[in-house]
């Protein structure tokens, strides 16, 4: 915001991805800035000539510059200044989700409750702050099987396990570690993949 109402409009446009609002703005600014330029050095060179008795004064025929420029300049700042209440707007919801998805799921877990958790889970362990469980199958196919199944229920989760494949037995572990420890994204993942086995 700041760089497109304190710097040059579009500029802080184009530095937030807004590419063609920010494109437009800096076109628009540039343009009008030129022209108002323009209309500056002929208004100063007309009155001189004027003055030393060359001409007779008269610049309607460069007043249209200083007109458009102006516009054009005004126009792209307040062009910039609507996108950047958007980008704020904008802004503020993703922060506001942000907060909302840590107050959620991001919270670490007391004692407790990690105990409560993991009695409902009687094949996981807990170690240090993750939990993890070994799951075996009768070869290494079916291990690879049950891993692409463990990848699709994590991306749908966005919660990701740490995965060791040592032939027919895979290792998985969760933790969040945005949180530092275990919450209850790790026991829901849990849950998860101890419903998948049976499909694997």
């Amino acid at each position: 915001m700041l760089m497109n109402q304190l710097a040059t409009p579009g500029l802080g446009s184009l530095m937030a991805g807004r590419w063609a609002a920010g494109t437009g703005q800096l076109i628009c600014a540039v343009t009008g800035f030129i022209l108002l330029l323009t209309w500056m050095v002929k208004l100063t060179y007309g009155q001189i000539d004027y003055a030393m008795g060359n001409g007779n004064g008269s610049l309607k025929s460069v007043a249209w510059m200083g007109w458009w420029g102006g516009a054009l300049f005004a126009g792209a700042w307040l062009w910039s200044g609507l996108t950047s209440i958007s980008l704020m707007t904008a802004s503020s919801q993703s922060q506001k989700q942000v907060l909302e998805n840590v107050a959620a799921n991001l919270i670490s877990l007391g004692e407790r409750e990690i105990l409560s958790h993991l009695a409902l889970l009687p094949h996981w362990t807990r170690t240090g702050p993750a939990i993890s469980r070994v799951f075996e199958f009768k070869d290494f196919p079916a291990a690879i099987n049950f891993v692409n199944a463990v990848a699709e229920l994590a991306e749908q989760a966005q919660h990701h396990p740490d995965i060791d494949i040592r032939w027919n037995k895979v290792t998985l572990a969760l933790t969040t570690h945005d949180a530092g420890g275990l919450t209850s994204r790790d026991f829901t993942l849990a849950h998860g993949l101890d419903e998948i086995l049976p499909k694997a």
